[in-house]
Parts: structure tokens; C-alpha cells; sequence
């Protein structure tokens, strides 16, 4: 059997599991170890060190920023290379094996095969029915297409442009990408490898926090019509019942307030009714433990105004949504990319567009993308050009193909050691601040291997449209070729198309 070559992407918030999450991948023999592994730190705020793996040589960390799981594997897969993209999440217990079972799942899948699932075992509890968190864990086993174990091909992802970052939570952001790489005209298959899934005990009140699914479930209807649940075999959610019971303690509580006792207690009663057969349902489903009955009564009675208020939002944040491109903005290599390479120029009438600039900007534009430029400029730190000059020139460039966005000019040697100049990625990090978007949202277009690393390094998508000047190792390094900048926003916005 061949070797696949794979690559693995796994999001954290910091678990202490996440150790046991990358052991196998670790431990594994040369015949079957992944060709990267990529951890991307999603917690917001100071990078920190991540629990026992900190500075681990076969591992790389990229900063997430916070933005959430979409965003944190958007970015993952972004700094790869390798053909297929296996995502795990990082308190899952993957067994020794599971390298080697990973590497037969992927030599198995045909060319139309977008991606393999794994399959997600949870351990029930010992002597006892398991409770409303656990529940919800134990839902796990057998949903279709979840990332705790999912291996994508790369194509796959560039085609449809990976994940939705509008999905905020690890909710929904799953079963969206599926049905985009369905639609796509590849396939989705269930491997043989296992995967264990420990049993988490849930939040006390987490029934609550979960109802913020609903909003995300607007998002769903929107892209993929209500018909969406058929699609992946998904049960009916309550939300008809929900609206109901709150339905009817509105008109209990109005009725009161317009002195009508009569409907007041009819609608009273059925409200009542129907909350006292939700809690019930709940309650005897799980231990029978006297504290946990009083939390199912008394989120029983929060969860469908919950549920209601969540949906409103929804559907409010994202009334006429429609399939969002990978990307939210093209930042655009200046020199040789958006405009004639002259070494060092400080005269703004040698600026020349390259064939394809104007175009590229454009289309990203009505694509609805914001556009800017990071360049590396060391002829100041040389002494070979002064800062006006080089405004000079930019200015130059934004009115023959602007206007830009953002604008991120570092002016440092190779030698000042900042944290701006490409292959660092300082300029796209600070660039998409500015825009409002996290890194893992942004594409770099450029001519060289430095513009690819720093894309690389942020999280970034980097498309490389190769010049004479590009190395031919650099072409073989980048997994993403155009001819031109054009064609390379062409390639990232033809996600987006229904």
C-alpha cells in the first residue's frame, strides 16, 4: 500500500488532554507519520504555552486568536502542504494505531472522494444512565462528517474554500462544510479507523448555553435551504415545540395583563402542560439524581424562550445569507505581483501594473473581498531609498489599481530581526486587524517563497503566481499555482459560487 501523505490539524483551547489527543501521532512510525502536525491555539489573549507540548519539535502551533474552531482549522489547513488535511479535536483519544489506520482509510479513497470520516466511540458510565451532558456527548457516535475525526483532501477544501467562519462555536461548522464538498461533486466515505471520545459531564446550565445553536441553524437555512437535515439523516429539532410552549406562556402572560381570567388559565395550563412533559422526558432519561431533576425543571421552563430568542437573532445577523467565500480579504505582494519588479524604486513613473493586477483587484472587489498590500521594502533599512519615496510609489499604485484597503510596508533588513518582514507573518497579522478579520480569513497573492511562508506562518491562504525571478523550488513548495493574480483571486473566490 502506498503512503498517503497527510498532515494533522488540532484546534485547542488549552485541554490538558490535548497531550494524549497527539501522542499517537507522535509516537508513530516513520511508515506512517503524519507529514505535519499543526496545533492551532485558539485561546484569546498572550500566546501562552500549551500543556506539555510546549516547543515539541515535531509540532507547530499557530496562533488562533480566539476567532473559534471554523477559524482555528481554516487556518490549520491554510499552513499546509500535504494532500489530505486529518482534523482531530483536542480532547479525543486516538489509539496507537491509528496512524497506520488513518494512512489505509486514505489509500482506500478514490479520486472523487473529498474526504473520510473516523469512527467516534464514547464509553457509557458504569452502573448508572448517563446525564443531560453526557447525553449530549454520547451524541457523538454516528453524526455524520464531524471534524473530532475527519480527513479532508486538500482539493476538496480549495474548492469550496474550507470551512465557514461565521460559524462561531463548534456547532454546525461540521456539517456545512460536508454539504459544500457534496455539492462540489466529491464524495464523503466512512473509514475504519476508531477514535475514542471521552465522556464529558457537561456544564451545569450547559442545556442553556446550547441553545445558542439555534442562531447557527438560520445560518444553515439560509446556505442550504430548510431541507438541509434530510440531507445528513438528522432528526426534526424541537424548535416547533419550543415555539409552541413559549407561544402559549406569551398569550398566558398577555391575558393576564388584559384581566382575562378565563384565557389566562387555558393557556396557562397548556404551557404548564406542556413544560411539566418536556422536564419529564428529561429527567427520566437520566440519573435519577435529586439535583439534576431540579436543574432539568428549571431549564425545561428557560430552553424555549431560549431557544425562540436565539433563532430571532439569527435569522436577524443573517437575513439573505448566502455562501461566504473562504476568504474575506486578498492581501496582494507588491513588487512583482501587483506591479513590475524595478529593484529599489523610489519614482513613482516606473510603476508598471502586471498583466492581470487591475483585473485581480477588481474581482476581488465585487466579490465583496477588501484588498490591500504587504510589502517588504529593505531598501530604506539599506539606505537606498528614503520613506517618501516609497509613499511616493504606493500612492502611485493605489491610483492605478486601488484603492487598497490596508497598506503594511515594512522597511527592516534581514538582519534587524523584526517581526514584519516576510517569511515572518507580522504584516499579514496586523493587516487583517485592521480589517477586522482574523488571519486564518485572509489570502496572501505573491511572487515569491517568502510571501507563501508568511502566509504560511499567520494561517493565511497563499496563492504564488511564479515570475522569472520565482525559484523553482519555491513553485514546488507552494500547493496553490496561478499564472497570474487574476487567475489566483479567480481560484479563491470560485468557492463562494452556489
Amino acid at each position: 500500500m502506498s503512503r498517503p501523505e497527510y498532515a494533522v490539524v488540532v484546534p485547542t483551547v488549552g485541554r490538558d488532554s490535548l497531550h494524549r489527543a497527539l501522542a499517537p501521532l507522535l509516537e508513530a512510525p516513520r511508515a506512517w507519520a503524519p507529514a505535519e502536525i499543526v496545533v492551532v491555539d485558539d485561546r484569546p489573549g498572550p500566546a501562552n504555552a500549551l500543556p506539555r507540548i510546549g516547543g515539541h519539535p515535531r509540532v507547530r502551533v499557530l496562533r488562533g486568536g480566539g476567532h473559534g474552531p471554523a477559524a482555528a482549522r481554516q487556518a490549520g489547513w491554510h499552513s499546509c502542504r500535504a494532500e489530505w488535511i486529518a482534523f482531530l479535536d483536542d480532547d479525543v483519544h486516538p489509539p496507537a494505531d491509528w496512524p497506520e489506520r488513518l494512512c489505509s482509510d486514505l489509500a482506500a479513497a478514490d479520486e472523487a472522494t473529498g474526504g473520510v470520516q473516523g469512527r467516534i466511540t464514547v464509553p457509557r458510565p458504569e452502573g448508572r444512565r448517563p446525564t443531560d451532558g453526557e447525553r449530549a456527548t454520547l451524541g457523538l457516535e454516528g453524526a455524520p462528517w464531524i471534524t473530532a475525526d475527519m480527513a479532508y483532501r486538500r482539493g476538496a477544501l480549495e474548492a469550496v474554500g474550507g470551512f465557514d467562519t461565521r460559524f462561531p462555536r463548534a456547532y454546525r461548522e461540521d456539517t456545512d462544510l460536508a454539504l459544500r464538498v457534496l455539492d462540489a461533486g466529491f464524495s464523503l466515505r466512512l473509514g475504519e479507523r476508531e477514535c475514542e471520545h471521552p465522556l464529558r459531564p457537561g456544564r451545569r446550565w450547559g442545556s442553556l448555553a446550547a441553545q445558542r445553536g439555534n442562531a447557527d441553524d438560520t445560518l444553515m437555512d439560509a446556505v442550504h435551504g430548510r431541507g438541509w437535515r434530510v440531507r445528513v439523516g438528522e432528526e426534526p429539532g424541537g424548535l416547533r415545540g419550543h415555539v409552541l410552549t413559549t407561544g402559549l406562556l406569551a398569550g398566558a402572560a398577555a391575558a393576564v395583563l388584559a384581566r382575562r381570567p378565563l384565557p389566562a388559565g387555558v393557556l396557562g395550563a397548556g404551557w404548564l402542560a406542556r413544560t411539566a412533559g418536556f422536564a419529564l422526558r428529561r429527567a427520566t432519561a437520566g440519573p435519577a439524581d435529586p439535583a439534576e431533576v431540579v436543574d432539568m425543571v428549571v431549564t425545561s421552563v428557560l430552553i424555549p424562550p431560549l431557544a425562540c430568542g436565539h433563532r430571532i437573532a439569527g435569522a436577524l445577523r443573517h437575513a439573505g445569507a448566502r455562501r461566504a467565500p473562504g476568504v474575506r480579504a486578498v492581501l496582494f505582494d507588491r513588487d512583482g505581483t501587483l506591479i513590475e519588479d524595478v529593484p529599489y524604486n523610489g519614482d513613482p513613473d516606473k510603476v508598471r501594473p502586471t498583466p492581470g493586477a487591475a483585473d485581480a483587484v477588481a474581482l476581488a472587489r465585487r466579490a465583496g473581498l477588501a484588498v490591500g498590500v504587504v510589502s517588504n521594502q529593505s531598501g530604506i533599512a539599506r539606505g537606498l531609498l528614503a520613506p517618501d519615496q516609497v509613499d511616493a510609489v504606493n500612492r502611485r499604485v493605489d491610483e492605478l489599481l486601488g484603492p487598497f484597503d490596508v497598506w503594511r510596508v515594512c522597511p527592516h533588513g534581514e538582519q534587524d530581526g523584526c517581526a514584519c518582514r516576510k517569511p515572518r507573518p507580522g504584516m499579514v497579522e496586523s493587516a487583517a486587524a485592521e480589517l477586522g478579520v482574523a488571519a486564518a480569513e485572509c489570502a496572501v497573492v505573491g511572487d515569491i517563497g517568502s510571501d507563501m511562508a508568511a502566509a504560511r506562518a499567520a494561517g493565511a491562504r497563499g496563492v504564488l503566481v511564479p515570475t522569472r525571478l520565482t525559484r523553482e523550488e519555491e513553485r514546488r513548495a507552494s500547493p496553490e499555482t496561478e499564472p497570474d493574480p487574476a487567475s489566483a483571486v479567480l481560484r479563491l473566490v470560485r468557492g463562494s459560487a452556489p
